[in-house]
């Protein structure tokens, strides 16, 4: 392996060519030099790697070579003759905002209406809904009380519905929400 031209593998393997010959040195010095290149060696193989060798991943890889798609040349985007995706309006909005004209931003002069030019915003209501059940109660002569059923669910003065509840579990298990935010959120 070469680093800036120097031919790394070839100065290691003198290197332990003269370990393996010089007897003078102590084994506390031989052992530290075997370690020192030991450690040079991990270090010489760890610049080769790249993303194609190796686990490193591709966005950690610098010195990668992109590869590039079909196309190479075109601008970015939709190309032309593609056919666009758009939000497609809708034939019965649910409330309708009529814009009027200032009158007195517009210079003197006589002014026909001829139309309207339409956006529409789609966005979606959250609101809290709280249907009270009224139970009717009636007595016969004799003092005895007759109360209607209350619907099936419906065990308590106060509770909440299963709308709320599913909901409740929907983004404390699939959105995994901590519980504090959980009771944040349904407080606010």
């Amino acid at each position: 392996m070469t680093v800036n031209k120097i031919d790394v593998s070839s100065a290691i393997a003198s290197v332990e060519k003269f370990l393996s010959r010089d007897k003078s040195l102590s084994a506390e010095a031989r052992a530290l030099f075997e370690l020192m290149l030991v450690i040079v060696k991990l270090l010489i193989n760890k610049l080769g790697l790249n993303s194609s060798n190796s686990s490193k991943s591709p966005s950690n890889d610098p010195n990668r070579k992109k590869k590039f798609k079909k196309g190479e040349g075109r601008k970015r985007g939709g190309q032309p003759g593609r056919e666009g995706k758009n939000l497609l309006p809708s034939k019965d909005p649910d409330v309708v905002k009529e814009i009027k004209v200032d009158r007195r931003s517009l210079p003197k002069g006589s002014y026909t209406d001829v139309g309207f030019k339409t956006r529409q915003v789609f966005d979606i209501q959250i609101s809290r809904v709280i249907t009270e059940y009224r139970a009717q109660i009636l007595q016969d002569q004799n003092g005895k009380k007759f109360v209607a059923p209350f619907p099936d669910g419906v065990t308590r003065p106060t509770q909440y519905g299963l709308k709320i509840k599913a909901h409740a579990v929907y983004m404390s298990q699939y959105q995994m929400l901590p519980y504090d935010r959980l009771r944040e959120y349904f407080s606010d």
